[in-house]
């Protein structure tokens, strides 16, 4: 859930039409595939130019990702933004 609320922060911060953004949540074994929705006029906000603002909150929920529970311990799950 943390990576969704720094998505949706940074996301409301970028765009001009905060009301559209809409974050789903898909979770296998060890990867959480989050998938970004703007509006289209938003698109290039979220995405930058030759993506580097779309890597850089890729990067940051790198940073954000928690530890993996159980025996795994100490393991980060794999987080990956789509943004569509």
């Amino acid at each position: 859930m943390v990576e969704e609320e720094l998505v949706r922060y940074i996301a409301e911060n970028l765009v001009n039409n905060p009301d559209q953004i809409q974050i789903s949540r898909k979770e296998t074994n060890r990867t959480v595939v989050l998938e970004l929705s703007v509006a289209r006029d938003d698109m290039g906000r979220v995405i930058g130019r030759s993506g580097r603002v779309a890597n850089a909150i890729r990067a940051l929920l790198r940073a954000a990702s928690s530890p993996e529970p159980g025996p795994d311990r100490g393991r980060r799950r794999r987080v990956v933004l789509e943004i569509e």
